[in-house]
């Protein structure tokens, strides 16, 4: 059952609950806490920025909603249900998608069998290629060329290819834009753009507020592990003109 499927098995659910939210969410690395009660939501069709320096949290965060890590207390929800305590291959099952930090291509593999390898989900490879070759046309052009050989901007276009072949519901981005040149993270930003109109939902952790904001519907301010604002894009903004953040 994804989570689309989870939200039409009860229609108040449906029409009220996020389609991802954390509710109190503590977690930690061994000892030391690093989220302090964290409350978010996602809700269908949303861009939901998550900003913030280095080290608040926000990638811990992203890998809380994914299964990648338990939380300590709180609450982990997928369309109004509990999920806490699932792992990332359940999120995954159930839609969830993740594009971490750095990426995460095979470079020892070439375009076409990075993108192979998301036929596990029972999609066809021709579907697989199609598909990202008509997003990214530079993926067509490299099909037979190693991942690791090719520019960072390529490898997270080929990253995205390869998430969006699973049809997800939810998809989780962290530091979308790092290392990339400026035009080409506006690229790959309106590629998310058109993606919610295709009926996914995002959240995106970024570091570098003024990439983002401008495709999101909600930002969320996350400093020392607690989210410290949450309002519209032009209000959060506002906000930062006054600080370092996307700077």
């Amino acid at each position: 059952m994804s989570i689309s499927e989870l939200a039409a098995s009860d229609e108040v659910l449906a029409a009220t609950a996020p389609v991802l939210e954390l509710v109190g969410v503590r977690a930690a690395y061994g000892p030391i806490e690093v989220l302090h009660g964290v409350d978010l939501a996602v809700h269908a069709g949303q861009v939901v920025a998550l900003l913030g320096p280095n080290g608040g949290g926000k990638s811990t965060t992203v890998k809380v909603c994914a299964g990648l890590m338990q939380p300590t207390a709180g609450d982990l929800r997928y369309a109004g249900r509990s999920v806490t305590g699932i792992s990332a291959e359940e999120a995954a099952r159930l839609g969830v998608c993740t594009i971490p930090e750095g990426r995460g291509v095979f470079a020892n593999l070439t375009v076409r069998e990075n993108l192979w390898l998301a036929t596990g989900t029972g999609v066809a490879r021709e579907q697989v290629e199609e598909a990202a070759f008509a997003r990214f046309p530079v993926l067509g052009d490299r099909r037979n060329q190693l991942a690791g050989s090719m520019s960072g901007g390529e490898q997270q276009m080929l990253a995205l290819s390869r998430a969006l072949a699973t049809r997800p519901a939810v998809l989780l981005l962290d530091e979308l834009s790092m290392g990339l040149a400026p035009l080409i993270v506006s690229q790959i930003y309106e590629t998310v753009a058109q993606l919610v109109q295709e009926g996914i939902s995002v959240l995106v952790a970024e570091q570098f507020a003024r990439t983002v904001l401008p495709i999101a519907d909600l930002a969320a301010v996350m400093l020392n592990g607690r989210i410290a604002a949450v309002g519209s894009p032009a209000d959060i903004a506002e906000e930062l003109e006054t600080a370092y953040l996307g700077g």
